[in-house]
């Protein structure tokens, strides 16, 4: 008892430490998020077209409320540092803090946002440190106006402080540390803890060293002084502070001189004569791995020497060496000027059939298609293989954005596809006609999961089945065990009962008879002649119950075995008699019912008594065969033989018939006046279930049982002879 009392305690214990440890507020602090490595296993994207490149998280969309969630839930006061850059004048980018319940949308979650604000045409925070809080609805708690105002593709410094419910939050430009804007906001009703993330809010933006660790009071009264600083310096600096609502000039690149373009489809049919160079014009509807630009003739890769941080949907002008492909066209050593910002194109849709022609070369293009493959290439990108029932092709997604989409994608399912059609044998591999560039894992839409009658369920749905029928079966047979074993002690019971009652009796009624002669007189000759025959019929009687008490007993049938107790019981029937027994067997006995056993034991005392009492035999042969599917027991004699006329419906055959039938045995008694009498008992074994004999046995099962709708006692498989 103590010793299990102290197991339960210990495992109480052990329980009670890994769910502390789970929900530990400081599980997996200090953590620093290295996007040099590539790999983004651990964060979780809500919309957004989020890659790395250059060792920093990237967001090129536009999209209202893009998130990457990471961390735990359990986070509660820590400090999450970040360099962020806005890819344009508009929108916002920044960090969460305490997050928890995300999805795709704007503010659905429930958490904290601290980021910069670039324009925004109806609010009068632009250009400003903001700090928001959001659950289906944003609140806006607090803004700081950032001196000289948030300079599009210059980096910023951005920290936040969650603390109890304190939220302290600064920032400051990486050319510039010293001007520092910081505010602090208590919140009464506050967000107790979360998960860490990266949000934009339409516009795009870049992060880098992004780092949590635990926040203690010291780090917190430390902000709060720069907090009271960011003040002083931020009123001193008033005069350089631009807060204008009005938008900055749209032209990026003023030095760029704006000129006629060439049409992009007719790149790739210039002639000889014509130019080597051409300046065209276009939105960018790629930015990784390499720069697309589209127009309304067709697109064009560029291949830029020094091109601008640029986003999905800017218009650009590009200037550069022309080199012709068949379908499209390169622009080799470009110079890319933006002119400003714009909208991203749709894609246009069209069949695999359709992109390959490479009609839609270096164009934007949706496509649907079936999953039939997946796999990371050495280079950690997603490459998928997949097919519309009449043409294959392949879709391939940078290794920064692929590990965020393998372990969602399942083989056979229905997808639409956003992306860069090429026929380059550098991504078809020579392998399908096309190949589509994904720009993000928002290009991925799952329209339909694969089918549940796939290869894999049906196999596991067979397995399931074989298991069930095998547990059928043991189920079955434990009970027909245990309905059997019910029976044998059942007939223990009796054989006690008429033990103690019926052969006890005939034990006593034969010493009162001997008693009664032994007092007659010699002259009652007639009464001693009807006391003999008493006394013989009781003798007789007793003998019976003594035999039947021997049959209902299944203790020796256990421990002797088949063979040696059917020999046992012709042994005693023939004892100081003429008949010699030969008894033998042939195969290895093995594991049978307890039902089989005692049904062949039955028929064969039945069998060895009729051919004692009745044959008049002076040999008898007792013979088991063993198959692995099926065992037979043969008595033959050499007696009078087996008269069909007289003995088909004697009391003995048809109990024998009946047992046989109750086990589904096949039962023969062939025989000839003065030829002697042979029965044969053939019992068919359970089959021993496996792979390969499963399909035979439930065949079979059917077939016998089910067929046409009959019960196995309407359509039996045996038939009787005799």
């Amino acid at each position: 008892m103590l010793v299990l009392l102290i197991a339960v305690i210990t495992t109480v214990c052990i329980v009670l430490g890994v769910r502390f440890y789970l929900h530990s507020s400081d599980r997996g602090l200090p953590h620093a998020y290295a996007f040099t490595s590539g790999k983004i296993d651990d964060w979780q994207a809500f919309g957004g077209n989020w890659e790395i490149a250059s060792g920093t998280m990237r967001n090129d969309s536009d999209e209202r409320g893009a998130k990457l969630m990471t961390g735990s839930p359990y986070w509660k006061d820590y400090v999450l540092d970040a360099d962020i850059q806005l890819l344009g004048e508009k929108g916002d980018a920044g960090i969460i803090v305490r997050s928890t319940d995300e999805e795709t949308g704007a503010d659905a979650y429930h958490g904290y946002y601290i980021g910069l604000r670039g324009l925004e045409s109806r609010l009068r925070t632009d250009n400003s440190l903001i700090l928001g809080s959001a659950d289906e609805i944003w609140n806006e708690l607090s803004t700081a106006p950032i001196p000289g105002g948030v300079v599009p593709q210059q980096w910023y410094h951005l920290r936040a402080l969650v603390y109890e419910c304190h939220i302290v939050a600064s920032a400051f430009p990486l050319i510039n540390p010293d001007q520092v804007t910081a505010f602090s906001f208590t919140d009464q009703h506050c967000i107790p803890a979360g998960r860490i993330g990266l949000r934009s809010y339409a516009g795009g933006g870049m992060w880098r060293n992004v780092e949590v660790h635990r926040a203690r009071q010291a780090d917190f009264v430390a902000m709060l002084d720069m907090v009271r600083n960011s003040k002083t310096k931020a009123y001193q600096s008033t005069g350089t502070f631009h807060a204008s609502s009005e938008p900055l000039p749209l032209t990026k690149d003023r030095s760029a001189p704006l000129i006629d373009a060439t049409p992009i489809g007719s790149l790739r049919m210039r002639d000889v004569g014509d130019p080597p160079t051409a300046t065209v014009k276009g939105v960018v509807v790629a930015t990784s791995p390499l720069l697309y630009v589209q127009d309304s003739s067709g697109g064009v890769q560029v291949a830029a020497t020094n091109p601008p941080t640029l986003r999905i949907g800017d218009e650009v002008q590009v200037t550069g060496t022309v080199e012709p492909h068949d379908f499209s066209a390169t622009l080799r050593n470009a110079s890319v000027h933006l002119l400003w910002a714009g909208t991203p194109i749709p894609p246009v849709s069209v069949t695999s059939s359709q992109a390959a022609t490479g009609a839609f070369d270096a164009s934007f293009i949706e496509v649907k298609g079936y999953l039939r493959a997946k796999q990371v290439a050495p280079d950690k990108s997603l490459v998928l293989l997949l097919d519309d029932g009449q043409q294959q092709f392949r879709a391939i997604m940078s290794g920064g954005r692929a590990t965020l989409s393998y372990s969602t994608l399942r083989i056979g399912s229905l997808i639409s596809l956003r992306g860069i059609c090429t026929v380059s044998s550098q991504y078809t591999q020579n392998l399908t006609p096309f190949s589509l560039l994904l720009r993000s894992t928002d290009d991925v839409s799952v329209i339909a999961g694969p089918p549940w009658w796939t290869v894999r369920h049906l196999v596991i749905l067979g397995i399931v089945l074989l298991f069930l029928v095998v547990l059928a079966q043991l189920l079955y047979h434990r009970i027909e065990s245990w309905r059997m074993r019910a029976v044998l002690e059942e007939r223990e019971r009796l054989a006690h009962e008429m033990h103690d009652t019926l052969a006890q009796s005939f034990a006593g009624i034969g010493f009162q008879l001997e008693a009664v002669r032994n007092e007659l007189t010699a002259q009652s000759t007639t009464a001693q002649r009807h006391l003999d025959l008493a006394s013989n019929l009781v003798r007789h009687s007793h003998q019976e119950a003594r035999h039947a008490i021997a049959t209902l007993r299944p203790e020796f049938l256990q421990s002797m075995g088949l063979l040696r107790a059917l020999e046992h019981s012709a042994a005693k029937l023939v004892a100081d008699g003429p008949v010699k027994i030969y008894a033998g067997s042939r195969g290895v006995p093995g594991l049978q019912p307890l039902s089989i056993s005692d049904t062949l034991f039955r028929i064969g005392q039945e069998a060895i008594a009729n051919a004692v009492r009745h044959a008049q035999a002076s040999r008898l042969d007792i013979h088991l065969d063993y198959e692995p599917t099926a065992v037979q027991l043969t008595i033959k004699d050499n007696g009078n033989g087996f008269r069909h006329e007289a003995d088909a419906l004697g009391f003995g055959i048809r109990g024998m018939r009946k047992r046989a039938d109750m086990i589904g045995a096949l039962f023969t008694i062939e025989g000839k006046p003065g030829e002697g009498t042979t029965v044969t008992v053939t019992a068919a074994l359970p089959p021993k279930l496996s792979l390969r004999t499963f399909p035979r046995y439930a065949w079979k099962y059917l077939r016998e049982h089910r067929i046409h709708g009959k019960t196995a006692s309407s359509f039996h498989p045996h038939t009787y002879r005799g």
